[in-house]
């Protein structure tokens, strides 16, 4: 598994590699946003740390520009523990958050839960079958999501928050719920980083997030898909 790491701080990014080879993974380097699209375009990669405080192009903007065309695992990497940044982050597409300084550990054991659900979604053993919910139509086999035929890119999380909603149409999944079933326990979110996502997969599949079709909130409760 390939690792890209993102950061302007060496130190950081040399650090973050030995505790990632000591785990087996191969790791690539990168001090800015530029030099990580280029080294994207050059090479597969199954997951990035990504930090956000970068120069001559950030983290977030990064991301952005990364998301146009690929749905590999972001984990972001900041000094700033301020929900509007979390908030922010989570909403430009990232799948997880660490906030420095953090526990090498803890960084090791997220980067293997995201690397888990990522490898488990693309050999997973082909199932037939695709769920079709009016216009919105979830390919379960090759994990793509058409709305009134038109592509929908989800992030990782996103999809898998999206298909299992759709599973178990009309049932009400709570946030607890959501976290059990598409969160890894080595992985701490909290009810605002799932209705973060909730509300990033609303923008992409309704056209009034405010009068949703699909995905719909139970007041209270939790979420579900119509």
């Amino acid at each position: 598994m390939n690792v890209l790491i993102v950061d302007d701080d060496r130190e950081i990014v040399d650090s973050i590699a030995i505790f990632l080879s000591g785990e087996g993974y191969k790791t690539l380097k990168a001090y800015d946003g530029i030099e990580a699209l280029d080294i994207l375009s050059e090479n597969e990669v199954h997951l990035i740390i990504l930090d956000i405080m970068m120069p001559r192009l950030d983290g977030i903007k990064t991301l952005m520009k990364l998301r146009e065309s690929k749905n590999v695992p972001v984990i972001l990497l900041s000094a700033k523990s301020e929900d509007a940044d979390k908030i922010l982050g989570l909403t430009a597409g990232a799948d997880d958050y660490v906030t420095k300084p953090f526990n090498p550990s803890e960084l090791v054991a997220r980067v293997k839960s995201q690397l888990r659900r990522y490898t488990t979604l693309g050999s997973m053993e082909k199932k037939s079958g695709e769920i079709v919910i009016d216009g919105l139509h979830i390919n379960t086999e090759n994990k793509t999501v058409t709305l009134d035929g038109e592509d929908i890119r989800l992030t990782p999380m996103e999809y898998r928050i999206l298909e299992l909603l759709a599973k178990n149409r009309k049932r009400v999944f709570s946030a607890d719920d959501i976290y059990r079933n598409v969160w890894n326990e080595a992985t701490v979110v909290g009810d605002n980083t799932i209705a973060v996502h909730v509300r990033h997969i609303r923008e992409k599949i309704e056209i009034n997030p405010k009068e949703p079709k699909y995905l719909k909130v139970v007041w209270g409760i939790g979420y579900k898909i119509d």
